[in-house]
Parts: C-alpha cells; sequence; structure tokens
C-alpha cells in the first residue's frame, strides 16, 4: 500500500531530542566531556559576571555553540545561528530545548568576546587536554609546528595607500576599483576594515591575498592539536612570521599524556 504524502501538524511532541541522537554519535562523547570540563570552571564562569541583572547567554552555551561552529566549518556567527535553529542535532549539543528561541548572533558575538577576552575559552580548551579521555591519546615523545595562512575577512578592494593617494572606490556599498598592475605593499598600503591583516602569498605562482600566519602545535602520534596561534605576517619574505613564532609555540606548556 502506496504510503501518504500528506503532511499534518502535531500540537504536541513526545519524542525527546536525547532520544533522536543516535547512541554511537561522536558528539555524545565529546559532549560528555565538555560537560565534565564546564562544571569544573563554574568558578571562573561566576567570576565574569555580577549577581544581579539580565541574563546573558550563558557561558556554557557560548562554548558548545563554538565548537559546533569549528566541527562543522560553519562560516558567521549569523549562519551558525540558523543551523542551531533548525539542526535537531545542534541544538542538542547546545543545551537547547526544542522550544527555546535562539539568540541574535549579534547577542551571541558579543557575548562570547567577553569569554576571549577574560581566556576563559584558553582555559576551556587546556582543561579539555587535561581530561583522562583526551590525555591517553597525547604523547610528549614527538610534536611539529606547522604553519599556514589564515584568510582575512577583508577584501582586496579595502587594502587602500596609507596616505590616501590612490583612486577611491566607486559609489556604493561595494563599489568597483581597478587595482590591477597597481604596485602595493605592506609598507604603504593596509586594508580599511581590517588593519591588522597583510597582503601575502602562499608561493610565487598564488594570488596574494589579505591573511595571517596560523601557527599549530601537533601531537605526532595520533595527529593531534594540542596548541594555536596567530600571527600578523611581519615584513620580510615568505615564512618570516611563521619561523619567528615556532619557538615560543614549541616551548608552550603541553599536557601531561598520561601514558
Amino acid at each position: 500500500m502506496r504510503g501518504s504524502d500528506a503532511a499534518s501538524g502535531a500540537l504536541f511532541s513526545y519524542v525527546d531530542m536525547e532520544a533522536r541522537v543516535p547512541a554511537t554519535h561522536p558528539l555524545r562523547t565529546i559532549r560528555t566531556i565538555v560537560n565534565e570540563v564546564l562544571t569544573a570552571l563554574d568558578t571562573d564562569f561566576e567570576a565574569l559576571y555580577e549577581g544581579i541583572g539580565r541574563q546573558s547567554v550563558a557561558p556554557e552555551r557560548l562554548l558548545r555553540a563554538s565548537l559546533l561552529q569549528a566541527f562543522y566549518s560553519v562560516r558567521s556567527e549569523r549562519q551558525l545561528m540558523e543551523q542551531i535553529n533548525y539542526n535537531l542535532l545542534f541544538r542538542w549539543f547546545v543545551g537547547l530545548g526544542i522550544d527555546d528561541a535562539v539568540w541574535d548572533h549579534s547577542t551571541f558575538s558579543k557575548n562570547r568576546e567577553r569569554l576571549l577576552g577574560a581566556d576563559v575559552a584558553a582555559k576551556f580548551l587546556a582543561a579539555v587536554l587535561r581530561h583522562p579521555k583526551v590525555t591517553r591519546f597525547l604523547s610528549d615523545e614527538h610534536f611539529s609546528v606547522d604553519g599556514t595562512l589564515v584568510e582575512a575577512w577583508a577584501s582586496l578592494k579595502s587594502f587602500r595607500a596609507k596616505d590616501g593617494s590612490d583612486e577611491p572606490p566607486a559609489p556604493g556599498r561595494n563599489g568597483e576599483r581597478h587595482f590591477h598592475n597597481e604596485k602595493r605593499s605592506n609598507e604603504t598600503h593596509a586594508s580599511t576594515t581590517d588593519p591588522d591583516a597583510r597582503l601575502y602569498r602562499k608561493g610565487s605562482s598564488q594570488a596574494a591575498k589579505l591573511s595571517y600566519m596560523g601557527h599549530a602545535l601537533m601531537e605526532n602520534r595520533h595527529g593531534l592539536v594540542v596548541g594555536a596561534t596567530h600571527t600578523r605576517h611581519r615584513n620580510g619574505g615568505a615564512g618570516s612570521g611563521h619561523q619567528d613564532d615556532r619557538p615560543a609555540l614549541a616551548g608552550s606548556p603541553t599536557p601531561d599524556p598520561g601514558c
């Protein structure tokens, strides 16, 4: 017998979101570890907030949502809020009920900045590395430092002469500007929307982009990243920022592998 394609809305749902997530889903193990770490950081969270006033976004939910953004390569906070709104797996991981309202993306970003400014996010990741279920995968026998370019969220149109001598873009929100064959360098030009970004290329045959230098400390047994930082490109050739920051990152403390 052919099944019906008619859709009829239900007034109530009797299936809990916990039951909708498969028992073997990898996010279950991650969520258990994350929740134990967040409980241990409760004192740090309390120190960030006043005892009275309007409630902000719970820091635990901010960090869980930030992990999802990294795991699933969600490009922006706006898209992340959209995903959490209709994705039951995301709602379950963050800790939102099916009827709970999702925050505005600007509210989420503003509240997360407080955690980043207080280094709570760094403490959280360090505590994750110290968790017993994580340390057994780490070894202090052999580490490597690798680097890459992290593209900035700034357009090449924003890379303007510092003295204002170049031709301004055409009127409009995204006005056109012809900068081909124009000589530009980090010494004479800077981005008007992201002044810390630098024009950089991976190789002589690659296109130059506004970027940061990204550095990662890798544990070689399982290929896990245990430390990361980013820097601006320094006034030099390829790899100048990468080479300068290797000793500092390689000398950073690493968790006891416990094995």
